[in-house]
């Protein structure tokens, strides 16, 4: 009679630790892939290489400037000069601060060519800023990101610039 309610015992038990057992690895594994994908988040390519560097760094404040395009268009606009101007300006006042640049898109076509647009229009300013004399290592890139702009259909189609 007691060795049947051990048995009993043991089964039942067995089950708990199991159960307890799927629930930690689920929760490191679970762990662990969010650790690897913000460790391999920020795809950092040589200075010249040809890649884009994207950083996973929080927007500081409100952007200093606001550079908009037209539809499908990645080419600056005739205000962008003086928008560069006001960014290098403000870098050479905090020399220890760079220019994040954050593209935006909004949800017209395809998810993977607005990305891709998104992202050579903040490569068209990153070119600029080096271009009037700031180091490629004080501009950073964030990824691309969806954004609907409001009223202004124009306003999804910009890239933010941030002195931080």
């Amino acid at each position: 009679m007691f060795d049947q309610e051990d048995s009993e015992l043991n089964v039942v038990m067995g089950v708990v630790f199991g159960i307890i057992a799927l629930v930690i690895a689920f929760v490191i594994g679970l762990a662990a892939n969010q650790l690897g994908g913000k460790q391999a988040a920020p795809a950092v390519a040589a200075p010249g290489a040809g890649e884009v560097a994207f950083v996973d760094v929080a927007e500081v404040g409100e952007a200093l400037v606001k550079i908009h395009f037209d539809v499908g268009q990645t080419a600056l606009s005739a205000a962008a000069p003086a928008q560069i101007a006001t960014v290098v300006t403000a870098l050479a006042a905090a020399p220890q601060a760079s220019a994040l640049l954050s593209g935006f898109h909004d949800e017209t076509g395809g998810a993977a060519v607005n990305a891709e647009v998104a992202k050579n229009r903040a490569l068209s300013v990153r070119q600029a800023l080096i271009a009037a004399g700031v180091p490629a290592e004080r501009v950073l890139m964030r990824r691309p990101a969806v954004t609907l702009g409001g009223t202004d259909a124009a306003e999804a189609r910009r890239v933010e610039v941030r002195v931080q």
